[in-house]
């Protein structure tokens, strides 16, 4: 097969065409990063945002950081609320803030919007985590707060159980779940109020205005979700970190299916092992974790509104592929960036899977290629610093 025959070079017309040959439209498209940090992902994602807010009606952008945080983000491009440095430094997690790419989409959303009646919007889906997590605090007073009465417990004895948040995001707890105070009876308890307040929203829906009972929402699923993640940090089983990672993966499914209903049709930038259909495996250790990922759960519950992009690099950290691997034929095709029918990719014999000197390198795995919609492929990268 001539690759040349299912590959195109990629720009804006040649995704809005590619969306116009899918099933249905999908409400969020998924564009991976076979790695973090690099230059020419997020250069194309800025590119192709504004194509398809002008040309296919995108009114939102969705990134792999913590979905409180985000918040600072969209409030700075929806009505300018401080300043571009206070945003990038607080508005990040992941220390994706230090990113230039990043504050160039935000400095470009929100000249968009001085601009623009009907407003773009910014959001991130990760839970308020890394491999330890942060405080529930800002989540359950939040909740809190946009309630009333009849409360499961008082304010003051909600603020007593959380007790001082170091407690909580102690980052030794990752590989320590004796540091964990996930299991004690304060998180216990915690956890039982959270699904008393989750059930009291649910009652007082109807008297949220839609912007409270938004917010209250996501204080509800990242609530539940870190007091769950907390749970099982504490877990001194062999199954402690695929149950981790997969509580994360469900965090991040829930907010954005949530964004899907209200904001989309969005973009959503984040690594192919999160945005991938099929089930993510990472080696840890001498084990090999498997679960989930958040794409494969968007998928189930979205099914052709969700679609995956996935990403693919020529070059990284110096080395070429190899010839018989997935990136060593795209390598011969004649672009710096290209898009290839993924299901047709997947027909092609021969091909095996790249071993790459970077460990934060996810190489394309011919036997999951028919899982995404198209490949993204980037002859030559550099790191975004």
């Amino acid at each position: 097969m001539n690759f040349k025959d299912i590959a195109r070079p990629l720009d804006g017309a040649a995704l809005s065409a590619f969306l116009g040959s899918l099933p249905a439209r999908p409400r969020l498209l998924g564009l991976g990063e076979a790695t973090h940090r690099v230059k020419e992902l997020r250069d194309l994602r800025n590119e192709l945002f504004p194509h398809l807010v002008e040309h296919d009606g995108y009114r939102a952008v969705v990134l792999e950081i913590d979905c409180l945080k985000a918040r600072i983000v969209d409030d700075y491009v929806t009505t300018g609320k401080g300043s571009l440095d206070e945003v990038m430094e607080h508005g990040f997690s992941h220390d994706f803030g230090s990113l230039p790419g990043n504050r160039e989409l935000v400095r470009w959303m929100r000249a968009y919007n001085e601009e623009h009646d009907e407003k773009l919007r910014f959001f991130g889906f990760d839970g308020p985590l890394e491999y330890w997590a942060h405080s529930p605090r800002e989540a359950l007073t939040g909740l809190y707060d946009l309630l009333r009465e009849p409360y499961p417990c008082t304010r003051e004895t909600l603020d007593a159980l959380l007790g001082a948040d170091e407690r909580w995001s102690d980052e030794e707890s990752a590989m320590n779940p004796a540091r964990s105070i996930g299991r004690s009876p304060e998180a216990v308890r915690l956890r039982v109020i959270a699904d008393d307040l989750v059930a009291l929203l649910a009652t007082q829906q109807p008297q949220l205005s839609d912007e409270d009972r938004e917010q209250a929402e996501l204080y509800a699923r990242t609530a539940t979700g870190l007091l769950r993640y907390h749970y099982w940090l504490a877990d001194d089983s062999p199954v402690r970190w695929t149950r981790l990672s997969a509580l994360r993966a469900v965090m991040m499914a829930d907010n954005l299916c949530a964004i899907a209903e209200r904001h989309g049709p969005a973009l959503v930038f984040s690594h192919n092992l999160h945005l991938q259909r099929n089930e993510s495996t990472m080696p840890f250790g001498d084990d090999v974790l498997r679960w989930s990922s958040a794409g494969a759960i968007t998928r189930t519950r979205l099914g052709p509104g969700y679609a995956f992009l996935a990403s693919a690099l020529g070059t990284v950290a110096g080395e070429p592929p190899s010839p018989d691997t997935v990136e060593g034929r795209m390598a011969g095709l004649p672009w710096d960036r290209s898009l290839l029918d993924a299901g047709r990719l997947a027909t092609v014999p021969g091909m095996s899977t790249r071993v790459s000197p970077d460990f934060a390198y996810f190489p394309l795995d011919p036997a999951h290629l028919a899982a995404a919609d198209a490949v993204v492929f980037i002859k030559e990268t550099t790191e975004e610093m």
